[in-house]
């Protein structure tokens, strides 16, 4: 049987993950509802870490040109921001652009790598066998453009080896299987609009008091984001859809002007239930992005954790069909990302408490919090680095092993060349950078491994002492060594290879 993969939704998770595994050698077919791109942009902000990630795998360009680049990001609408700047990054900011681009630029890549978008039907259920799934599917709209025979009402079967929900927090694929969504209801609405000012304030603006907070973000195409949540709204029950005229009072009710705000292309309310999936993987079952992990969409990260869990599956569950890795190494999909969907549960949540504390203790306690971000350094770094997921390291069982394993590995740069670590990067193999002076570990090349033979031009201080290292296709340092014998250090290689990586069979 072909190893296909069926992936259910293509927004941005399901997007790069069908072109993850494309590029990892993968037939794949994604299942889409919708016929167009949602023109309402739920997400707005792309974070240095996603930069990272679409700049291993050369795509990021398109993202750079059309964004708008932010040197930082709020946490919680304080009134101090974090500052991105000193952030060890190539990319120490955020990027605004509306998902309805990113949709359109993530699909355009998967596309061109091969992978099949069939818009207009969605995924109803599914039946696991032991080596395959078999995907119930209804069209919706349109013709059948897989080529396939239809039933009078439209529905079909398609086979493959793993289906993946990708399709939000009412995944369909998550409740089909029986995963557990535990968490807290929502007991508070935000509202945004994207909208046009007349008079649009100072870029960066936010402000909060008793009657509420609001934040206005800039939009490319002259448009802005005017967004926040006031008292009235720390509800349980629906108010009925969000219209301008209440849009207008509730900003000037709390900034004291509504800035013209007119011609509003999108307005909406968003609550804050915070689920999270009991597991991301059972059997030939998997989960990301939404369908994994719901929250109050509090610094823009939802989209953000969503693609960095589909950057850690992707080339896993293609090593595992390729045959260069066993299913031992799936699983780690679920040990490493599900600590992350609980960190994100805890940070959101935290935020929301700030921005719902409308009362004299609550102010002073976010003056407090406010303040120490604006005058100590290095939890505005540790606030950052988490916001942006530049902090995020998986652990590893081996208390012997390196510090570095386990991090995301920086863009080291190499001596003599213009070309960086991400350059190196492949989502279809390890690479095991040889950084001895005579690169003992040349002839380590094999399926599912790539070497890169280099000298490190000014690397940070905790690779000083690195002669070599594996470091796996989504970033993250697998193995490092240190041994100054080149005997020892061969030797040692060859154990972390063991560990990590099998040879596909021929």
């Amino acid at each position: 049987m072909e190893q296909r993969v069926v992936i259910a939704g293509g927004g941005p998770v399901g997007l790069w993950l069908a072109a993850e595994l494309r590029l990892g050698g993968v037939s794949v077919t994604v299942i889409e509802e919708r016929m167009e791109i949602d023109e309402r942009s739920k997400a707005l902000t792309i974070h240095p870490r996603t930069l990272e990630i679409l700049a291993s795998r050369g795509v990021h360009k398109p993202f750079l040109a059309e964004g708008l680049p932010i040197p930082g990001g709020h946490f919680a609408m304080l009134d101090d921001r974090l500052d991105f700047r000193a952030l060890e990054t190539p990319f120490p900011y955020t990027l605004a652009l509306p998902q309805a681009r990113t949709e359109e630029l993530l699909e355009e890549h998967a596309l061109a790598l091969g992978a099949t978008i069939v818009r207009g039907h969605r995924v109803t259920g599914f039946t696991e066998h032991a080596e395959s799934v078999t995907v119930q599917v209804e069209r919706l709209y349109g013709p059948d453009r897989l080529g396939r025979h239809d039933g009078s009402d439209g529905s079909y079967e398609l086979q493959a080896a793993f289906i993946i929900g990708c399709d939000g927090s009412r995944s369909t694929v998550r409740t089909a299987a029986g995963i557990d969504f535990a968490g807290t209801p929502s007991t508070v609405l935000g509202w945004l609009g994207d909208v046009t000012l007349d008079n649009p304030p100072r870029p960066g603006f936010s402000t909060f008091g008793l009657r509420g907070g609001v934040m206005v973000a800039p939009l490319p195409g002259g448009r802005y984001r005017v967004a926040g949540v006031s008292p009235d709204n720390l509800t349980t029950q629906w108010p009925g859809d969000l219209t301008l005229e209440e849009l207008r009072a509730k900003t000037l009710a709390i900034s004291g002007e509504d800035f013209g705000v007119r011609d509003p292309v999108w307005l909406s309310r968003f609550g804050n239930a915070t689920r999270l999936a009991a597991q991301y993987r059972r059997g030939r079952i998997l989960l990301a992005g939404d369908a994994a992990h719901q929250h109050f969409p509090a610094g823009g990260v939802g989209m953000n954790v969503g693609i960095q869990d589909a950057h850690n599956l992707g080339w896993k569950l293609a090593g595992t069909l390729r045959g260069w890795a066993t299913d031992h190494l799936l699983d780690t999909y679920h040990t490493e990302r599900h600590p992350i969907g609980a960190q994100l549960m805890e940070h959101s949540r935290a935020q929301t408490a700030l921005m719902t504390c409308f009362t004299p203790e609550g102010l002073d306690l976010r003056s407090l919090f406010s303040g120490m971000i604006a005058t100590q350094p290095a939890l505005n770094k540790a606030l950052s680095e988490r916001l942006t997921a530049l902090a995020v390291s998986y652990p590893t069982p081996d208390p012997t092993a390196h510090p570095l394993t386990g991090t995301r590995a920086p863009d080291l740069a190499f001596a003599g060349s213009e070309n960086h670590l991400f350059s190196r990067l492949r989502p279809d193999s390890y690479l095991l950078l040889d950084l001895t002076a005579g690169g003992v570990l040349a002839d380590r090349t094999r399926p599912g491994l790539a070497v890169h033979t280099a000298t490190l031009d000014r690397p940070p201080a905790a690779w000083a002492t690195v002669r070599a290292t594996l470091i796996r296709p989504d970033g993250h340092v697998a193995w490092a060594g240190i041994d100054e014998d080149d005997t020892a250090l061969s030797a040692a290689v060859d154990r972390a290879l063991a560990t990590v990586h099998r040879t596909a069979a021929r």
